[in-house]
């Protein structure tokens, strides 16, 4: 065993699996059978084999080894479990001897589980009349699919269970005889099974890969299909969308998508798409947001389907975003594998940043980086300026640690510093070297020095030497500017949003490219990356100039207060990313005590004419956590309240409640966030005709309500009429058809304005909303400061149901806490909230635990320091009426 990690021993290692499934029992207990033949080479002599199996049972064993020119067969003579650590042990009554080939023979027994991990059943109800196969109970009906990374493979059978115990894998599964089984590979034949009514479908051998890759379905599927323009091997690849029946036309935008970038892909990876076809699936409960599977890529519904009448728009951008990551996924991490859990990043961050690029390359017009910016980059830099983060090449022993890692560092952060990387080396430079570290490692594993050293090859530099602290170290840094006539001197540190960094956390030397520009034209002036603790920049144009030009660079800047009055007069030299930078290190400074909130709502009240849809999402999501945090002093909360609405009233009357066809995808966004916005500030003219729509859409008009527009007339209507609005968007949750209706209307209803409502709409919640979807109960109730309490009080009052519903995924109840909590900025219930925790048994969930905790003391600290300075700038500029 490698000391950093505790792992499978090394004396066996798999190269096929032969497995079958049968007597599939679709109804309590939901059990199956299951045959796994897997085939080892036996490098040492061994009396036991341990591998991984969970909530497996395991009926008997036998193994069959050729030694020389004798082959012998031996029966397992004890199975033993190792159930903290997920494993079973084999034993036989003899020494089986080193062997090329040998075959481990297990007949098991699993579970078609509901915790949406392993080989589990998801529940639905149909829009047209399924099939008879189709299992079902009372009003729900089910299909079955699988989601085994990061670790529940050995959920379904019996395997070896890390990433680089790479094998190829032969599948077959018996279903009923009018229903769709699915696998990575293409279906080889289906014959008859001795079970009436039933079938057997088994499918080609998949290439090598690992166990966390591997996938099948079955259900009352159908599909919509389009074809890659390139030819593979000859052949134009088959690309499809698998929906349960009725759904299909709602998969056209993701399918049209798909064949598009699975060509791009081939081309600038300079690699063909290596599988005989591409296969997407909608599963109804899905604890992510989908799940790369080769050949077989599973998705939770919103982010694969779309209805082009009945879909929020946002949607659009969700589905096309989300097919390009996972189809990324097909290269790298399924072609190219990480080689432990430790390097997850490489997959996902490089993952997020290319599927984006592919976003960008189809809908130039969405302003890909500047959403990559407001979205991506902010949440990056939230969760890596806490004490509690970590590096984005996290030490992992143990796989059943890796699933807290799957996070806005892997993800966020990992793409930021793809981005930068990209940025500094060229995009063209930078994918050569991509495609030379994906030939070189081609069905196998690789580290993060692989990718360096094929990017330092490719570039003539030394990749390592400048992102060794980026991936390794934990934080950013922040970028403190301070100008004299000519030049500006520059100091780096890292950042906390606590503030006060301690000596010892500040030690990193981070390798910072500059992106300056200077100036009246704004023009580039190339300078050198920013090395030392401090530097000075000469012949530098103090009337103008812009570090980290387009938000390239991952780390903050902190300007002096009279700069950022400048710069809010020089908008237009600006990019959109310049803006949304400029914003986000505005606000991150005031929270952190390095600038002041008052100097952050001067500074935003110069974009009262901006225009541009994400410029206008992150100065009110600054804007938000200033309300937010200030929210229990009733005096400021209303003077903040004024303020929003000072500030989006022009806009909002500009831009009005009619769609028209010439609108673009951004001008959508603009309109619904800014009517939701004002309304929800009390702009008189939005509060009517929300109400006016809102009638009439309960009343049965179902075109009274754009779809961009639900989210902001739900909301709206809630918080100013009450209880009769909140029961009637609860029942447009129950009886919606729309895809994002569900999503939407959970997110309406936290705009509840008494307890007595938030109490009933978590305890319906608890009681009708699918496990994947509660978080959005819970969020939706902590962004309302007015209800925010009512969530922590029923986290307590109801934990051992909490903990019984949402524990069988600790992904999702990790997720849960983390999202509903970490909005409070009270000392006291930090408090509460630590003494709740110290005596439970909280594996799974502790890192969310500490997010949480450091994130509440932040704002706790934000607001202690900053109250008076906002109430007097409130009262100076005449916002407390």
């Amino acid at each position: 065993m490698a000391a950093d990690r505790d792992v499978l021993s090394d004396d066996v290692k798999p190269t096929n699996y032969t497995i079958s499934l049968f007597d599939l029992q679709q109804g309590e207990p939901w059990t199956y059978q299951g045959q796994c033949d897997i085939d080892l080479q036996i490098k040492n002599s061994v009396k036991s084999i341990t591998l991984n199996t969970h909530e497996l049972k395991l009926h008997s064993a036998s193994l069959a080894a050729e030694s020389g020119k004798n082959a012998s067969s031996v029966k397992a003579s004890n199975i033993s479990y190792d159930e903290k650590n997920q494993r079973c042990t084999i034993s036989f009554d003899q020494e089986i001897p080193q062997s090329k080939k040998a075959v481990l023979s297990i007949s098991f027994e699993g579970t078609m589980n509901n915790h949406m991990a392993g080989f589990y059943r998801s529940k639905y109800k149909p829009p047209v009349e399924p099939a008879k196969g189709v299992a079902r109970d009372g009003e729900n009906h089910y299909m079955f699919s699988t989601q085994f990374e990061s670790s529940d493979a050995r959920r379904a059978f019996p395997c070896f269970d890390e990433p680089n115990l790479k094998a190829s894998f032969d599948f077959d599964i018996q279903i009923p005889d009018d229903l769709v089984a699915l696998s990575n590979m293409p279906e080889k034949e289906t014959r008859k099974s001795k079970k009436d009514g039933h079938k057997v479908v088994s499918f080609d051998r998949s290439p090598v890969m690992s166990t966390y890759l591997l996938a099948w379905a079955f259900g009352d599927f159908e599909y919509v299909e389009d074809f890659t323009r390139r030819k593979y091997n000859g052949k134009n690849l088959p690309v499809r969308v698998y929906t349960t029946k009725g759904l299909k036309n709602q998969g056209h935008l993701a399918v049209e998508s798909a064949h598009r970038v699975v060509d791009f892909f081939s081309e600038i990876f300079r690699i063909d798409y290596p599988l005989p076809k591409v296969d997407l699936l909608a599963v109804h409960e899905f604890s992510h947001g989908a799940m790369e599977n080769w050949g077989l890529i599973t998705y939770r519904t919103t982010a694969v389907l779309f209805d082009e009448y009945a879909s929020d728009q946002k949607y659009r951008n969700r589905v096309v975003y989300v097919v390009a990551h996972e189809l990324a996924h097909q290269w790298f991490g399924n072609l190219v594998t990480m080689d432990w859990w430790n390097e997850l990043w490489l997959n996902e961050g490089f993952a997020t940043w290319v599927g984006w690029y592919a976003v960008d390359y189809l809908h130039k017009d969405w302003d890909v980086w500047g959403q990559f910016v407001t979205d991506s980059m902010q949440m990056a830099f939230q969760l890596d300026s806490l004490r509690t983060s970590h590096p984005i090449e996290v030490p992992v022993r143990n796989a059943l640690e890796v699933d807290q890692i799957f996070d806005h560092i892997s993800y966020l952060k990992g793409s930021s510093v793809i981005r930068m990387l990209a940025s500094h080396l060229g995009v063209e430079t930078f994918l050569k070297g991509v495609s030379d570290y994906l030939k070189a490692h081609t069905y196998g594993n690789a580290k993060t020095n692989d990718l360096w050293d094929a990017l330092s090859k490719a570039s003539g530099q030394d990749v390592t030497a400048f992102m060794d602290p980026w991936i390794r170290k934990i934080g950013f840094p922040v970028v403190t500017v301070a100008e004299e006539p000519g030049q500006i001197s520059v100091k780096q540190s890292r950042f906390l949003t606590s503030g006060e960094v301690k000596p010892e956390e500040d030690e990193t030397l981070w390798w910072i490219p500059m992106g300056l520009q200077t100036g009246p034209q704004a023009t580039d002036a190339q300078r050198e990356a920013l090395t030392a603790k401090e530097d000075t920049y000469r012949d530098i144009d103090t009337d103008f100039y812009k570090l980290n030009t387009d938000q390239t660079g991952f780390y903050r800047t902190n300007l002096p207060p009279q700069r950022l009055v400048q710069l809010s007069k020089s908008l237009d030299k600006l990019s959109v990313q310049d803006k949304i930078g400029l914003i986000g290190d505005a606000g991150a400074m005031a929270v952190a005590g390095e600038g002041t909130t008052a100097g952050v709502l001067s500074f935003m009240e110069g974009f009262a004419v901006e225009q541009n849809y994400l410029v206008w999402s992150e100065v009110l999501s600054t804007l938000g956590k200033i309300r937010s945090t200030f929210s229990n002093d009733e005096q400021v909360s209303n003077g903040l309240r004024q303020y929003a609405l000072k500030l989006v009233t022009a806009a909002t009357d500009k831009i009005g409640w009619e769609f028209s066809q010439s609108d673009d995808y951004l001008t959508g966004q603009l309109r619904a966030l800014l009517l939701q916005t004002a309304g929800l500030a009390g702009h008189e003219a939005t509060v009517a005709e929300a109400q006016k729509r809102f009638k009439a859409f309960v009343g049965g008009d179902q075109k009274a309500i754009h779809p961009s527009l639900r989210a902001a007339v739900f909301k709206i209507a809630i918080k100013y009429e009450g209880k009769d609005a909140y029961q009637a968007v609860q029942r447009e949750y129950l009886q919606t058809t729309s895809v994002d209706g569900k999503e939407i209307t959970l997110q309406s209803m936290g705009q509840v304005q008494t307890s007595d409502l938030a109490k009933d709409y978590l305890a319906w919640g608890f009681n009708k909303v699918a496990i994947q979807d509660l978080h959005s109960v819970g969020v939706s109730l902590a962004n309302n400061s007015k209800v925010r309490d009512n969530v922590w009080y029923y986290i307590k009052e109801n934990w051992d149901m909490i903990r019984k519903k949402l524990g069988g995924n600790m992904v999702v109840l990790e997720r849960f806490l983390r999202t509903c909590l970490q909005k409070f900025s009270s000392a006291e219930i930090e408090e509460d909230i630590e003494d709740f925790f110290k005596d439970k048994d909280n594996a799974g969930y502790d890192r969310g635990l500490a997010v949480v905790s450091d994130t509440i003391k932040g704002n706790a600290k934000y607001r202690e320091r900053d109250m008076e300075v906002v109430r007097e700038w409130l009262q100076a500029h005449d916002y407390l009426k």
